[in-house]
């Protein structure tokens, strides 16, 4: 069993305090495109620290953050806790994902902690698997308010996808995240996201 955890948390303050689960992109929430890309993937879709009002895509349930105020690794915790399952961990501002691509992470999955890309940038833990015995370095982190995401995985044992390996999945598009006006003009220039049924091609 799988379980997905999308992170939903955030208030969206670089990108003018929109909620980016409902900006639309070719008439579908980003939260639609994610939740597509995810639901053939995972037996149950949870959707973590998630404060709208807006109706929910069908089998998706709100998780709210064990220890509020922990940003994403917050999220990670009270997706950890809901079972013994590995966690398929996505944000739900990466538009472009695909279920290959998911499925790729998932198959790298077993007695290791972590499956999580890397291209040039960096690591992409928003974009990752986790499993259950990552709990206690997550908590130690919290404890210690120690919040980054990506220093966590100094604590664990990571199968590192390569950008090399993204080039067959989709390329390192899959991973292009919006946090901010300047990112969404890089991928949508002629469309501001000023409220959330802004549209995009």
């Amino acid at each position: 069993m799988v379980r997905g955890a999308i992170l939903a948390g955030g208030e969206g303050r670089r990108l003018g305090g929109v909620d980016k689960t409902q900006v639309r992109i070719g008439g579908t929430t980003m939260l639609d495109r994610v939740v597509s890309a995810m639901r053939p993937l995972v037996d149950d879709l949870m959707l973590v620290g998630y404060r709208d009002t807006a109706p929910l895509p069908p089998g998706v349930r709100v998780v709210a953050d064990r220890t509020p105020g922990c940003g994403p690794l917050g999220g990670l915790d009270a997706a950890l806790h809901e079972g013994e399952d590995p966690v398929l961990l996505v944000a739900c501002d990466l538009p472009h994902l695909r279920t290959p691509f998911l499925a790729h992470l998932l198959s790298r999955a077993g007695a290791i902690d972590a499956v999580v890309p890397v291209t040039a940038a960096g690591p992409h833990p928003h974009c990752a698997v986790f499993h259950p015995r990552c709990r206690d370095a997550v908590s130690r982190r919290i404890a210690r308010r120690q919040l980054r995401l990506r220093d966590l995985l100094d604590d664990l044992t990571v199968h590192w996808v390569s950008a090399d390996a993204l080039l067959s999945l989709g390329g390192e598009t899959l991973l292009t995240n919006i946090n901010t006006p300047d990112d969404w003009a890089a991928v949508y220039p002629l469309v501001r996201p000023d409220n959330p049924t802004t549209t995009a091609s």
